[in-house]
Order: structure tokens, then C-alpha cells, then sequence
């Protein structure tokens, strides 16, 4: 009897740990906010929240304007088709280096596995960015998966049809 007693104890400490563990869980689960547009890592920041958050439009206006800048529909089909799909990475942004009206921000992207033992990969890579016209940090070029392989190619004016 005085060892169902124990063992129960036992049980219910055990039930109230993890029940105050989901319940801080819970409520430090804050909402991010966007930040300064200002600097480059601000932008680059803004930039991923944005995608994050399914806020396409704003994103979208993240990127240089260029003669190759890949139109609205085109940007957010990336995303709603999966084709670029960022849902299981994460960016950790690092040392800013400005050259004038350039910017180059390095980044670590990590991705996650599948699974409880999926392996996490970790890439470190840069983000380039250039001011605009206004002054305002606008991105050039991010690593996959925020970035599209054939944004800001120069395309062909007119097909080529080759000989049949």
C-alpha cells in the first residue's frame, strides 16, 4: 500500500512537470514582428518573415527592381507550387560587409530532416544587395530556398526555333 502511494507521487510529479512544461511551451510561443528596412540584414530578415508569414506582396517588393525581375505571379507561384519551398529552413543572419551602394550579408541556412533523427543541415552562404534608386536596400540574390534559379536571368528577345 505505501509503495502504490510512492508510485503514484511519482506519477502525478510527473504529470505536473509536463503540464507545466507544455504550458511554457505554450506561452513563449511570441509572434514575429518585421523590423527596420533600413540595413541589409533588416531586409534579409524582413524579407524571410515575410515568406514565413505568407505575406508574398511584401516580399515581393524586397527584390531589386531589374529588367529580369520575375513578375508577381511568377514570384508567388515559386512558393504556392512548392517549387521553392522554405517551410522546413531557417536563416541565421551574420556579418554585413557595405561597398558603397552594394551589401553583402552572410548567412547560415539550416535545414531541418525528416523526422525525429533527420539530420540537419547546415550551409553557410551570402545574400547580395544593392540600393535602389530611392536609397532602400533592395536583394539581388538569396540561396535556395528563398531564391528562384532562373530569377534575374537575362532572357532571349525572341525564341529561337532551331532547323527541322
Amino acid at each position: 500500500m505505501k509503495q502504490d502511494r510512492f508510485l503514484l507521487g511519482i506519477l502525478v510529479g510527473i504529470a505536473l512537470l509536463v503540464v507545466v512544461a507544455v504550458g511554457l511551451f505554450l506561452s513563449r510561443r511570441d509572434v514575429q514582428e518585421y523590423g527596420s528596412d533600413d540595413t541589409p540584414q533588416g531586409v534579409v530578415r524582413n524579407y524571410v518573415l515575410a515568406l514565413e508569414k505568407g505575406d508574398y506582396l511584401r516580399a515581393y517588393n524586397y527584390l531589386h527592381a531589374s529588367d529580369w525581375k520575375p513578375d508577381y505571379d511568377q514570384f508567388r507561384s515559386a512558393f504556392l507550387t512548392r517549387q521553392l519551398d522554405s517551410a522546413n529552413a531557417a536563416v541565421q543572419i551574420g556579418q554585413v560587409r557595405e561597398t558603397g551602394e552594394e551589401a553583402v550579408v552572410d548567412l547560415i541556412v539550416i535545414r531541418g530532416g525528416i523526422g525525429p533523427f533527420g539530420n540537419v543541415n547546415r550551409e553557410s552562404t551570402r545574400a547580395l544587395l544593392g540600393l535602389d534608386e530611392r536609397g532602400e536596400w533592395k536583394i539581388t540574390s538569396l540561396p535556395y530556398p528563398y531564391w528562384g534559379w532562373d530569377w534575374y536571368v537575362p532572357r532571349p528577345e525572341k525564341e529561337i526555333v532551331p532547323p527541322l
